[in-house]
């Protein structure tokens, strides 16, 4: 399973790409609104066209860059403008779980542009994009679980009813390293989260324990670091 980070901050983005992990980023205007003193269509194309600069050192980098607007004409004009920032299709629109969504999606894929379909919950809604031309779903299993069901139970479904398609399954709205590692487990191709959930995942107490004990250890000789 690849890993995407969830973030629109560039310093977020640059330390993940040290680390060597990560092939994709995801956004949103909810996410970009917070480093964004102008909130114009300029301002909002000056970042993502940033954030491909960040990534375009590495091979077959994806960023997916979400519309603004819930009209399909609207998000159709925006994802045809938003994949003009990359020459080499580099830029996966994202569009919403609606029937604008799924009409916009129609259309743009029919233009060879690559689509997210985000904010997705069910099977039901995944069928749909998929057979709407979508590239990826991405079923958001965090706030499955914050109204009481089980994202995850819903993502191994939305993977099954996927295997007959081309459509990729992207987990989204991670709130943890469990979640990531449930996610692979249930067969996603993608999980994209968040910078803290990344860097918490590298971390393990006994890791900790272990490292503090050859410390001691060596010290313990006489040695010299």
């Amino acid at each position: 399973m690849k890993l995407f980070i969830d973030t629109a901050n560039f310093n977020e983005i640059t330390s993940a790409l040290e680390l060597g992990v990560i092939t994709g980023v995801t956004t949103n205007p909810s996410i970009i609104s917070r480093d964004l003193a102008d909130r114009d269509a300029d301002s909002y194309y000056s970042h993502i066209s940033r954030i491909l600069t960040l990534m375009a050192p590495v091979p077959d980098s994806l960023v997916n860059a979400e519309v603004i607007s819930s009209e399909s004409d609207e998000m159709i004009k925006e994802g045809i403008a938003l994949a003009a920032l990359s020459s080499s299709s580099r830029v996966v629109i994202k569009l919403p779980m609606t029937t604008a969504g799924l009409r916009a999606c129609s259309i743009l894929t029919g233009r060879g542009i690559s689509v997210t379909m985000t904010l997705v919950f069910s099977a039901a809604q995944a069928l749909l994009a998929a057979n709407a031309g979508a590239r990826y779903v991405a079923p958001f299993i965090g706030r499955m679980d914050d109204i009481g069901g089980s994202g995850i139970e819903a993502l191994a479904e939305i993977v099954e009813v996927m295997k007959p398609f081309d459509t990729k399954v992207l987990a989204a709205s991670v709130r943890s390293p469990l979640h990531v590692v449930q996610a692979a487990k249930a067969g996603a191709d993608i999980a994209t989260l968040p910078y803290k959930v990344l860097t918490q995942m590298a971390s393990h107490p006994l890791t900790a324990a272990g490292l503090n004990r050859f410390s001691r250890d060596w010290n313990g000789t006489g040695g010299t670091k």
